[in-house]
């Protein structure tokens, strides 16, 4: 059954074609699997909250009848402003309007969060730009630039907010502008469409734009809700959808609500955030954390951008899901906000995730896979930009950038194929990575470093889960060994400039490309020597090895302008006399990335990388493969085109001096 809703309507209406709906969220109410919402093109100013699942065979489809025609917000406009003093005005909204939940008076804070908490999860905007929030009316009056934004002129334009009785009292400071001719408005909903409860399977979102949310942090073991999101639920798709202006996250593919695991360190303390997140792993097992119940979620051609968190966020709930052909960027650029759980896409337990063809820019991190990113993959994208730009000064409780981070996990992960442009390009204080067929213009970092901390004198090692091939069932838990590499037929340019006057590649220079800080790593034949033996072996001799560097694989990677070589790599090429260069241009709307380095590498190639060439990881022995077990073989490149017999290195098939990448 196909249910109309259009907010133009004469009025209210049953549904019908004749008689449409004027809210979105009485189809919702009703409607049931194989039905669809169709929505006509307008302003919702709405929570819509799905009550009935779809099924894999019949799912509850809501389309905007014409893309991105209609509009869905958890935004309310303030007109009456009056003048207060100098450049700020004020006004005032009752507190009946924000129902159960005041964003005014809800401050975004909890686990993983090192901001200051002074931040709420309300939010003004203008003309659909959000204003910079200031702790006390005098810095409102003064509407200084924040030395931390990433849009310093943006970051002058500021509100603040009090409370005075029933009555959430607003002030603005905009510079001239007079709000009274501008679009003034302010988050009143928590939420724009993301069921009340969990279990909520196959809902298809299609076609729409989301906007304004008064989201609260979302960190991994809490309750995680974005502006849009399945709330863990199963086979959600989320398409053509344009996402902005969520005060923490625009997608939420994360976790449940577990009282006794929600917000843990923040409210109690007594355990350490890593045994907290351990915990949470567990209880999720209890609470039927399990491949047929949660993820397998689409997540596919959506525009998500201008939101302080993360772009897409998601703790366990995303498991076996594809994020594909989105356009991410401007994520966490007012600073306003910091923690561990900021980027483009934030996932943990990215269990036979793809991450493949998107586009990520300007956020705080692009890409990061924290724990458990076991059969995860991330190929074919384009990331860049994604670091402060110069000048910047660092905020309170933010992140370091890079476009992608592996945190503490185990294995296999693959990323390949990507065009990484990002001062740094990969941080992978991890093990059991394959680096395959990339353009990287930045560093490594964090190859052996960033997991154990020395608390009291003694090492804590940081223990983490790796699982049953393809399934969330933990298998066991264990420490990073660090190493278990493979980084196969790159392509290094020395291309952002260093700084570092030593110029030494190591695990923390954040700056030197290459691969020599694989160097202190063992070949497969040296680190196996250890284990074969004719004698019966010994235990506790063998320990020094049980927990020292795994091997790594370095082989048919090209070096420019003085990018580093790992000892261990056999064949090679290493351009030292010409100048590569690459720079991604726009041209017709189109991104073009252009560079001399594809004709320096004078027909130097090698073999097709498949799973046999990668083998399987270590800790959790599980091969390099597709989730569902089949080979990989690595002849498409980041276009689709095919390889041939003798493959270059890096990311194109051909070498093209100007090539279309999105």
């Amino acid at each position: 059954m196909i249910y109309y809703v259009d907010a133009k309507a004469f009025r209210d209406g049953d549904g019908s074609k004749e008689r449409p709906f004027k809210w979105i969220n009485d189809a919702a109410r009703i409607a049931r699997p194989g039905d669809e919402v169709l929505v006509a093109p307008g302003l919702y100013r709405e929570y819509v909250n799905p009550a009935h699942a779809g099924t894999k065979e019949q799912p509850i489809v809501y389309r905007s009848a014409v893309p991105k025609g209609a509009h869905i917000t958890g935004a309310e406009e303030v007109s009456a402003w009056t003048h207060f003093r100098d450049d700020v005005w004020t006004a005032r909204v009752s507190n009946g309007v924000f129902g159960g939940y005041n964003p005014y008076t809800t401050y975004v804070c909890g686990d993983w969060y090192f901001a200051p908490t002074v931040r709420h999860t309300g939010a003004v905007y203008l003309n659909d730009r959000m204003l910079y929030e200031t702790v006390t009316l005098e810095e409102c009056l003064r509407g200084e630039e924040d030395p931390c934004s990433w849009e310093p002129e943006r970051s002058a334009y500021k509100w603040y907010a009090e409370q005075d009785g029933d009555e959430t009292v607003l002030y603005v400071n905009l510079h001239g502008l007079d709000p009274r001719r501008e679009r003034m408005e302010i988050n009143v909903r928590r939420n724009v469409f993301m069921p009340d409860r969990n279990g909520v399977d196959y809902i298809t979102v299609s076609g729409f734009v989301m906007s304004k949310a008064a989201t609260t942090w979302a960190p991994p073991a809490a309750y995680q809700d974005g502006l849009i999101g399945p709330h863990w639920s199963k086979g959600w798709i989320i398409e053509d959808c344009e996402i902005y202006n969520s005060k923490c996250c625009g997608i939420s593919l994360g976790k449940y609500l577990d009282p006794e695991n929600d917000m843990y360190f923040y409210k109690k303390h007594v355990k350490s955030p890593t045994q907290m997140e351990r915990d949470a792993v567990c209880r999720g097992q209890y609470h039927g954390w399990l491949k047929e119940k949660v993820g397998s979620h689409i997540v596919r051609r959506c525009e998500v951008h201008h939101c302080e968190q993360t772009g897409i966020v998601g703790r366990m709930g995303a498991v076996f899901s594809v994020i594909e052909d989105c356009h991410i960027h401007h994520i966490c650029n007012s600073q306003q906000l910091g923690g561990a759980e900021t980027a483009g896409i934030k996932l943990h337990a990215a269990i036979d995730v793809v991450a493949r063809r998107n586009h990520i820019h300007h956020c705080i991190m692009g890409i990061w896979f924290d724990w458990q990113a076991q059969g995860a993959r991330i190929t074919g994208n384009l990331m860049h930009d994604n670091h402060p730009p110069r000048g910047a000064k660092p905020a309170q409780g933010a992140m370091f950038s890079q476009d992608i981070f592996i945190e503490v996990g185990h294995g296999p992960t693959l990323i390949d194929n990507n065009l990484l442009l990002s001062r740094q390009s990969v941080c992978m204080p991890s093990e059991g990575i394959a680096c395959v067929h990339n353009l990287m213009l930045g560093a490594f970092t964090l190859i052996n470093a960033g997991v154990d901390s020395v608390v009291n004198g003694q090492r804590e090692p940081r223990y983490t889960p790796y699982h049953i091939r393809h399934r969330t069932e933990v298998a066991g838990f264990m420490t990073i060994l660090h190493g278990d590499d493979r980084i196969y037929n790159n392509i290094f340019i020395q291309h952002h400039e260093i700084t570092d006057p030593t110029r030494e590649p190591s695990a923390n220079n954040y700056e030197v490309v290459g691969t020599a800080p694989f160097d202190i790593f063992p070949t497969y034949e040296e680190w196996i020597a250890h284990f074969e033996m004719d004698r019966e072996p010994d235990m506790g001799a063998l320990a020094q090895y049980h927990f020292g560097h795994l091997p790594v694989w370095v082989d048919g990677n090209a070096y420019f302008n003085g990018a580093t070589v790992c000892k261990h790599e056999r064949r090679h090429f290493v351009n030292g006399t010409d100048r590569a260069y690459v720079e991604l241009v726009e041209e017709d709307g189109r991104l073009t990335l252009r560079s001399n380095v594809f004709s320096l590498l004078r027909g130097f190639g090698d073999g097709i990388i498949t799973s046999e060439t990668l083998g399987e990881a270590f800790e959790p022995e599980q091969r390099f493969e597709h989730p569902d077990g089949s080979d990989l073989i690595l002849d498409r490149d980041y276009l689709g085109n095919h390889r041939g017999a003798s493959t270059l290195p890096g990311p194109f098939a051909q070498a093209e001096e100007s090539v279309a990448v999105w």
